[in-house]
């Protein structure tokens, strides 16, 4: 017999579905009158899901799965690897050479509306770089010495400073 920790730890979590022959004597077992409880005691089941059978039997007369709702996934998992590869890259591409590429190494259809969706589920986000002004090496040479003389100020001394805009 097992102990009710080892019990409680084989129900915890996401399991793999019920197959058609664990469906078929909860089915039975309701329709003998016993309760969901019982059921789930004789069959090891959880209470959860021997309602769910029997709610589902109720509604749609079959214990059989459904289809998903929606539209299957276009997107692969090892076209998804090779458009973060793509993107690691090379950051500069456009997403209309990123949907080429693709085409071209995975045979994927897809338009670049798509590579940007799921760029921006896999955290990529098309944003300008932020301006910076150019050091040139004339700029450098005069700001390097102004660094130099400063380069042990403390905190304070630095705000204090750039209040004053000295």
């Amino acid at each position: 017999m097992q102990t009710a920790s080892t019990n409680i730890g084989e129900r915890m979590g996401r399991s793999q579905e019920l197959s058609d022959s664990k469906r078929g004597p909860v089915i039975g077992g309701h329709l003998c009158n016993k309760s969901i409880r019982d059921i789930s005691w004789l069959l090891n089941i959880p209470r959860s899901t021997v309602s769910g059978i029997i709610t589902k039997w109720k509604q749609l007369g079959t214990t059989a799965n459904q289809p998903p709702s929606g539209r299957p996934r276009h997107m692969t998992g090892r076209g998804q690897r090779m458009l973060k590869h793509t993107v690691r890259r090379s950051h500069q591409l456009s997403a209309e050479s990123i949907a080429k590429d693709l085409q071209t190494w995975c045979g994927l259809q897809m338009s670049p509306t798509t590579v940007r969706r799921e760029l921006h589920g896999m955290g990529f986000h098309g944003r300008a770089a932020a301006s910076k002004p150019s050091i040139t090496k004339c700029n450098a040479k005069h700001q390097m010495p102004w660094c130099k003389a400063r380069c042990h100020w403390t905190l304070e001394r630095y705000l204090h400073c750039a209040k004053c805009k000295v």
